[in-house]
Parts: structure tokens; sequence; C-alpha cells
């Protein structure tokens, strides 16, 4: 008996996110042909996605995940690649509506083949960072006083490598010109209290 295929919705959405809501994403796949679709609120840094992990046990060979744009499934170019390698190694097809990219088709894989290149070179690049983020460390020293705090855009930097799972919190204080370690901590500290904030607002309402 011949399986057929199922093409399977994934929409997410998050606060830092006002241009595509859940609702018009849920319409746009729901429009493209799936029958089934996933959906959630949350930030795309986070591991546990239950609507994801959800679709992920669902799917069969066979299925094609669809989503409306790259950026709603993987948090970073390494990321999606090593989950749509996952996907991929179970027989499961990845469609992005609006990045014109379809693993089924042979456009689609050479697509796909690029973005490993180009997730490789990210990874060589930040590594080359890191080298060089210690070798100033050390050739500075420690200086005395307070350690320097980090600012927004660190905080935010050091929250998404730690989120790659690539670097050591050392590693990650050397990148950002040699800071404790226990500062990084406290930013990452910082990061998740919010997030619970937020997410203990939006069940209570």
């Amino acid at each position: 008996m011949e399986v057929l295929m199922a093409l399977l919705g994934y929409g997410r959405t998050s606060r830092d996110l006002q241009t595509l809501g859940l609702e018009a994403q849920v319409t746009a796949l729901t429009e493209a042909g799936c029958e089934r679709v996933w959906s959630e609120h949350g930030s795309g840094a986070r591991d546990d996605r239950p609507e994801m992990l959800a679709l992920l046990e669902y799917a069969r060979a066979g299925d094609v995940i669809v989503v409306v744009r790259l950026d709603r499934w993987g948090r970073s170019l390494p990321h999606l690649v090593k989950t749509l390698t996952a996907l991929d190694e179970r027989g499961i097809g990845f469609r992005s509506l609006q990045d014109g990219i379809d693993t089924t088709t042979d456009t689609g894989r050479m697509v796909y083949g690029l973005m490993s290149v180009l997730a490789e070179f990210e990874l060589s690049l930040i590594r080359a960072r890191t080298r060089a983020g210690i070798a100033q460390a050390a050739a500075l020293g420690h200086r005395p006083g307070p350690k320097p705090r980090l600012s927004p855009e660190q905080a935010q930097m050091a929250k998404r490598l730690y989120n790659e799972g690539e670097h050591t919190v050392g590693q990650i204080a050397a990148m950002l010109g040699g800071v404790s370690r226990a500062t990084v901590y406290r930013a990452l500290e910082i990061s998740a209290t919010r997030v619970a904030a937020v997410a203990a607002t939006a069940s209570d309402g």
C-alpha cells in the first residue's frame, strides 16, 4: 500500500516578532496544504519547545514539515542545518514558504548544501574569534577593580553563543573582551529570570 505524504505545519511567534503573527502563520500554512499545524509562543533560543517536540514525534518518513520562514524553526544557521540533517536522516522533508527552500526537490537540496557550507564557515569564524579573544585576555591580564557589566547587546550575544552549545562560558567571556565568567553567568541568569517572568505574566493573563 502506498503511503501518502503529509504536509505538517509549524508556527511560532515571540515577543520580538510583531510582523508575523501566529494567526497569519497558521493561515498561510493551512492554505499551503498542511493537514495539521502545531503552533506555540516562545523564544527560538529555547530548547524546550513542546509543540515542536510533539511535531517531531508525530512526523513519519515521507512527511514534509512546513514553516512560513526559516527563523520560525532554527535559532541559528548551525542549529538549523543540524535539525534539517536529523530530519533528512529520518526521511522527512522540510519546506519554507517565504525562503523558497524545499529539501524534497533538487534545487532545495542544493540550497540546503550551501547552507551547510555557510554554517561550517560561521563556526570557523566563531572559533577564530574565540582564540583571538583568549589571546587578548591573556595579554591584558586581570584588571583591578569591579568587573565590567555587559551591555544589552553583549548579554544577547552571550545568550546566543551559550544556547548554541558550541562554547564554554570561559570562551564566551573571552570573546566578550575578557570579562569574568561570573559576569557571563550573571547575564545568563538575568535573561532566564526575565523569560520566566514573561511566561508567568502570560499564563496569568
